[in-house]
């Protein structure tokens, strides 16, 4: 694999949060280096303890370690904090994604998109819908973008411009949904741009058994952080999230009773 180079003034900022992820990481960076002619590629080495920060730094990663897990999606803020690039592109060190699938993400924000989102939705014919699946879909109809679907922020790859980074916080990156539902009240230009179906991608990740049910433990996680992002939205549009009443007089209805 031929030795990354980081560009000294780079457009695209490539942030990889990674933790023990050496088995895919190569390829990972490998597609990376193929993206952009000015990019930097970021890897967040999260409390990684089989390598992955040592392949990294020979592959010629930018690399920043922590001894200790960040926690979920806190290796997207960090990598962002350390970022030059004008456009911010997000994706996961256990998937490979042939660089041809995130050149969209990149030319849309080029093209002046602030928030390029994955299209995938997730599935949603079965006869159960998954609790996150259910959440990304519930959160873009509060938001009033049904047109979105599931499309979400939670899932890689997307990307950012730097201004729409900075207009939400890079500390919100922590938490995808109210990252997105921030970018949304903002008014910033929020798109799916295409579709990388990352379901068949994810690797199945460790599961435990909750009530005689296997469940996997990032579930609760990530619905959390659609419930933080609406109450946030409650907190800035109202009890109803700016929804009218429909002329409903509720005073009335309680003097009847």
């Amino acid at each position: 694999m031929p030795r990354l180079v980081n560009h000294q003034d780079p457009i695209v900022s490539i942030i990889i949060p990674a933790m023990n992820e050496r088995a895919t990481l190569r390829n990972v960076l490998r597609e990376a280096g193929r993206l952009h002619p000015r990019s930097e590629t970021i890897v967040v080495a999260n409390g990684s303890t089989d390598g992955t920060a040592e392949l990294a730094k020979k592959s010629g990663a930018r690399v920043i370690r922590s001894a200790k897990p960040l926690g979920h999606d806190v290796g997207r803020r960090v990598g962002a904090e350390a970022a030059r690039g004008s456009v911010l592109l997000f994706i996961d060190a256990d998937m490979v994604i042939p660089a041809k699938e995130l050149r969209p993400f990149v030319e849309a924000v080029l093209s002046g998109v602030d928030v390029a989102l994955n299209g995938y939705s997730g599935p949603v014919t079965g006869k159960r819908t998954h609790p996150v699946v259910l959440a990304k879909h519930v959160l873009n109809g509060l938001l009033s973008r049904t047109d979105l679907k599931g499309a979400s922020l939670t899932a890689v790859p997307h990307a950012l411009s730097r201004r729409g980074a900075e207009t939400i916080g890079l500390e919100t990156l922590e938490v995808p949904p109210l990252a997105q539902t921030k970018a949304v009240i903002h008014g910033l230009n929020v798109e799916a741009v295409h579709t990388v179906p990352v379901g068949k991608l994810n690797p199945v990740r460790a599961r435990r058994r909750a009530k005689g049910k296997r469940e996997d433990p990032l579930t609760s996680l990530v619905v959390g952080d659609h419930l933080e992002a609406v109450h946030w939205l409650i907190r800035q549009k109202g009890p109803r999230g700016g929804y009218g009443d429909l002329g409903r007089i509720r005073g009335r209805v309680r003097w009847m009773e």
